[in-house]
């Protein structure tokens, strides 16, 4: 149809009021997903298609994104012809603003495109904060977006020796948090990146005191479910002197959902998804990211997003 157009749209929210970012069942709703809302703001631009949202990335209830992707087909009546990319974006978000999801950018894609399918690989990366004892002596600009220790300090070297680990194809199986799909996924995965740096708080240089923080950033093509949580909570375990590195590979190599230790896992507090790359062979573009970096000192600009051209491989 001449007048219906696909687009890839690039999303930000934060998680901790929403049930995670795919829509939930209408006879489950407590609350809504991220992917409800998304699809709400779409119909109320009265599209004659049915409104369908493939999300590249899933993301559990309280976990956050600053980058997500999605793709979707939108027809408007009368022949009209298809939005154009930033109009798309404006009204989107204008639609959005009692939410806490934001519209980052809009592309007009082919119409093979699929957001989750042709994603070349996903970054996350986990927020921690040292020295907190209570939540409520975070900042308010820091609750519900880090995990705060009672540590002051962590074994970095290990948890980086540990991370080393995690790197490369390999059965995580150990893991993978028991769901109804572990049967149907494969549990082999190939981590590109896991790496433990300084971090810094959002407001470091307001708050009254100085607080520690790290991030733990991880990369791949995809992750099985919880994967990303699991394994922060080990290396965190890793880092505060409750695992020792050999014990970690033990339990890697179980390859044993259950030889994951209870209670272990960090919770979703701190983790974002930062990133989504994609690589496209056609004439449209070529490896089209858009990413954020948490940390405001190396950031550019707001909204880091980057098109390259068939120049660069």
């Amino acid at each position: 149809m001449p007048n219906c157009a696909r687009y890839l749209i690039f999303f930000q929210y934060i998680g901790t009021k929403y049930s995670g970012v795919v829509k939930v069942p209408q006879h489950e709703v407590v609350k809504k997903g991220v992917q409800d809302h998304l699809e709400d703001a779409i119909r109320r631009l009265k599209p004659i298609n049915p409104v369908a949202v493939s999300i590249s990335s899933r993301t559990d209830r309280g976990v956050h994104a600053l980058s997500n992707s999605a793709h979707f087909d939108l027809q408007r009546k009368n022949d009209k012809p298809p939005f154009a990319a930033d109009i798309l974006l404006q009204a989107l978000n204008a639609q959005l603003k009692e939410e806490q999801i934001g519209i980052t950018r809009a592309l007009r894609v082919p119409d093979h495109f699929h957001a989750r399918f042709l994603a070349h690989s996903r970054t996350y990366v986990y927020r921690l904060a040292l020295g907190i004892p209570y939540h409520s002596l975070l900042p308010f600009t820091e609750r519900h977006l880090c995990w705060n220790l009672r540590n002051t300090e962590l074994d970095v070297g290990a948890m980086r020796e540990a991370a080393a680990l995690l790197v490369g194809t390999q059965d995580f199986s150990t893991f993978r948090a028991v769901s109804t799909e572990m049967h149907f996924k494969n549990p082999v995965k190939t981590l590109d990146v896991v790496s433990v740096q300084p971090g810094r708080s959002f407001v470091h240089t307001h708050f009254h005191r100085e607080i520690p923080f790290w991030e733990i950033t991880f990369t791949s093509r995809s992750f099985l479910y919880k994967q990303v949580r699991r394994m922060t909570g080990a290396l965190v375990a890793v880092g505060r002197g409750k695992l020792s590195v050999p014990r970690l590979k033990e339990i890697l190599l179980a390859r044993d959902s259950l030889a994951y230790p209870q209670s272990m896992a960090a919770p979703p507090d701190g983790l974002f998804l930062t990133r989504v790359d994609y690589r496209e062979t056609g004439d449209i573009f070529l490896n089209l990211q858009c990413s954020f970096d948490l940390q405001p000192s190396q950031q550019t600009s707001e909204e880091q997003c980057i098109s390259r051209g068939n120049s660069e491989k």
